[in-house]
């Protein structure tokens, strides 16, 4: 199982500045990574957008130490929202964020993350955009659903994300499929114990559908976050069976993962959301990637000893 010690190594100083330094390691962020800039990623959603897509936006970096930080982090999303205003795609580009980024570990973290996120999700509604909270690992949960819902009180369509290998996901996924409400369900890519999380990847599939079924069956807007083939034509079968429309759901895969099938499904008339980082801070979100797919390592691999 090397899912489980590639996400140990994420949190390793020492692994970062041996990745880091890989001759190798460049060709291979950059397939996931978008870039380091808004000046970057901002011709890559125009593109995206162009062709038929929509992007959900993050800015990577998750390792906050203090409140300063923290104060960047939202800055860097103004900044990105300034620079999508005059684009003037709406909700084709949203934001992806992780109130770990907003300072929610650190004293008082649970307030500290709410003043920092809501002028982010203040200023994405000012656009006609809107912003969806990331799932971290299961201890930040309550907080995150916690300033979810405090957030929905003044901008309704403010998005979150349930992941299927927690045991609790399927009480909360009943409780989120509400009128209006947006929610993400991926499988989870932090390493959780077995006391709250499946860790068989049977097990972990057979969650996914039994929850997607909820929100399929519910009165929220589901989006899909899988590159699974099996999952994708199961979530089209759902949709279909409970009256939905093809704007009544989407899909969202991410950044230089199975392209094609972004092309794919956007043609076939899904809304399909690309989920784009970009930042310099890269190291922790290139690591679950690789955690999520062993392809993705092996292509790692291959492209250290290819350039060492």
């Amino acid at each position: 199982m090397l899912g489980p010690v590639i996400l140990a190594a994420s949190r390793s100083d020492r692994m970062r500045r041996f990745i880091s330094a890989a001759p190798g390691t460049k060709q291979v962020v950059d397939r996931f990574i978008a870039g380091e800039g808004v000046d970057d990623v901002v011709p890559i959603v125009v593109d995206a957008c162009g062709r038929g897509l929509e992007v959900t936006l993050d800015v990577v970096g998750e390792d906050i130490t203090t409140p300063e930080q923290a104060a960047a982090a939202r800055d860097a999303y103004l900044e990105l929202i300034e620079r999508l205003k005059d684009l003037g795609l709406g909700t084709k580009a949203e934001m992806s964020v992780k109130l770990s980024m907003f300072g929610q570990a650190l004293e008082g973290g649970h307030e500290l993350a709410l003043a920092n996120v809501r002028p982010v999700v203040e200023a994405a509604a000012a656009i006609g955009t809107t912003v969806t909270l990331d799932a971290e690992d299961h201890t930040t949960l309550d907080s995150m659903f916690a300033i979810h819902e405090e957030l929905r009180k003044d901008f309704p369509q403010t998005g979150c994300v349930i992941q299927a290998y927690l045991f609790r996901t399927e009480d909360d996924a009943r409780r989120l499929a509400v009128a209006g409400s947006r929610v993400r369900i991926v499988k989870g890519a932090y390493k959780e114990p077995a006391s709250v999380a499946y860790q068989d990847k049977g097990e972990i599939d057979k969650a996914y559908v039994r929850i997607l079924k909820v929100l399929m069956e519910g009165d929220g807007y589901p989006m899909i976050g899988s590159h699974d083939p099996r999952l994708i034509s199961i979530s089209q079968e759902l949709a279909r069976r409970a009256g939905r429309k093809l704007d009544e759901y989407e899909f969202q895969m991410l950044y230089g993962i199975r392209s094609d099938e972004h092309v794919r499904l956007a043609a076939e008339g899904h809304r399909m959301r690309v989920y784009t980082a970009y930042g310099t801070d890269w190291y922790g979100y290139f690591m679950r990637r690789l955690a999520e797919k062993p392809a993705n390592l092996l292509f790692f691999a291959r492209s250290i000893l290819t350039k060492g």
